[in-house]
């Protein structure tokens, strides 16, 4: 959420089924602290939010907004009324972050998206203690020319571990004559080395079309963050901002996404253009 100096800060909002009966915390549940962590100086936003069964603690990155830019940072939180900042993960200008909620190869591996003057594209970092990162590796480049996902690409909701793999929805940015279109994709990640890239869509699989969707404060705009996963482990609420106005929820399906992904996607995940330097 953002006051209106234009200062974001992140509020919980609570529902008994996922869906209506919403009820907001009456004052913001974790704002930024620029007197300590001056990288959160104009701000807290995007929080991508992972559960860690064995800690059974949930960790939350989202970007801490400063002078220097945006950044990646981390919190964690076992009830979501009381939060441990950890700090930055990532320095400027990077976002779009997400943890994977179980560690690989005794590691943990975060989704983000380092950015330059040119592109922005997706890559994996690995961590011995969620403090000091390293291993930087491309995960998905963003497309060139036409595409709906060209130029710019970042993480949508932490990824979704299926028995087929990493189920991982971004969202695509192009820029044309009145502004950027902001539409959503899937790719598949193999699931014990998500370095490895199984299959990626070549259309996008959703984006503004409802009024709320294409009139905002930014518009044009599905972006999402959030998600869970029903009693059946297949049915997927996918919670998103709509033209950075209002949050909104889709409804799909696991076994849907992957079998739509096995017609419209491609082995091939990027193209062999040259990747700027992290």
């Amino acid at each position: 959420m953002e006051d209106r100096r234009g200062i974001s800060h992140l509020s919980v909002a609570r529902s008994r089924n996922g869906i209506d009966g919403w009820i907001i915390d009456p004052e913001p549940s974790f704002v930024s602290d620029p007197v300590n962590h001056p990288e959160e100086l104009w701000g807290i936003e995007d929080p991508r939010i992972t559960y860690f069964e064995e800690l059974d603690e949930y960790f939350i990155t989202y970007t801490a907004f400063g002078k220097s830019g945006p950044s990646v940072a981390i919190a964690s939180t076992k009830d979501f009324v009381f939060f441990e900042r950890h700090g930055l993960m990532m320095q400027a200008d990077d976002k779009d972050a997400a943890l994977f909620p179980r560690k690989m190869k005794g590691e943990y591996v975060l989704v983000h998206r380092p950015s330059t003057a040119q592109s922005a594209h997706m890559w994996l970092s690995y961590s011995p203690d969620m403090r000091n990162w390293g291993g930087h590796h491309v995960l998905l480049r963003a497309r060139k020319g036409a595409w709906w996902d060209a130029n710019k690409i970042g993480l949508g909701p932490p990824p979704i571990e299926t028995d087929q793999g990493w189920l991982v929805l971004y969202h695509g940015v192009r820029k044309h004559a009145s502004g950027s279109l902001y539409r959503v994709g899937i790719a598949l990640l193999d699931l014990e080395d998500p370095t490895k890239c199984i299959r990626r869509g070549d259309s996008w699989i959703f984006g503004p079309e409802a009024s709320y969707e294409t009139m905002g404060d930014v518009n044009n705009v599905v972006f999402p963050t959030g998600f869970t996963v029903d009693d059946d482990n297949d049915t997927l609420r996918i919670y998103y901002g709509a033209a950075d106005t209002s949050i909104c929820l889709i409804t799909s399906s696991i076994s849907h996404l992957l079998d739509w992904l096995k017609e419209d996607g491609k082995d091939q995940c990027s193209s062999d253009e040259d990747v700027d330097q992290f």
